[in-house]
């Protein structure tokens, strides 16, 4: 059992006596040799990696499986190259972009709701006025198309 202190008294789930309004309690069962510590950290590496397995499969991977050995292979391969991609994308986008999903990246930093305008030879962008995304897509902009550090 692991208690934890709470960080705010608006957490507490209505109805609670006073015994839960400073701690939350953690109940672990395991057959693990490990220390609750490490038996712990063991588990939220675990819950990581099973995030990620269903952000990619609720993206690029979603049309797997196909029941064809290379055409499953073939998305695999591109849902790995496009999650990694996105995932570069968010984090220099900012912070928020960093620990997003892939899906809310795409939704706000790849399906731009921009014009395309050409004039004098020259191609220009027009993001939408008051777009909540705009600072997080010029940092990914500017940042992608910035000169090589020499």
């Amino acid at each position: 059992m692991r208690r934890v202190k709470r960080l705010g008294t608006g957490t507490v789930p209505a109805g609670q006596g006073t015994l839960f309004d400073t701690w939350r309690y953690h109940a672990a069962f395991t057959d693990s040799p490990l220390s609750l510590k490490d038996a712990e950290r063991d588990h939220r590496r675990h819950a990581v990696v099973e995030q990620v397995i269903a952000d990619v499969k609720n993206s690029a991977f979603a049309h797997a499986p196909s029941g064809h050995f290379q055409a499953n292979a073939a998305w695999l391969a591109l849902a790995a190259v496009v999650h990694n991609l996105t995932r570069a994308a968010g984090a220099l986008a900012g912070t928020f972009h960093a620990r997003a999903t892939t899906a809310t990246i795409r939704d706000h930093l790849i399906n731009v709701p921009a014009r395309l305008a050409r004039s004098a030879r020259r191609l220009t962008l027009h993001l939408p006025e008051r777009w909540p995304w705009s600072m997080d897509f010029t940092q990914l902009f500017s940042t992608v198309h910035a000169p090589p550090a020499s």
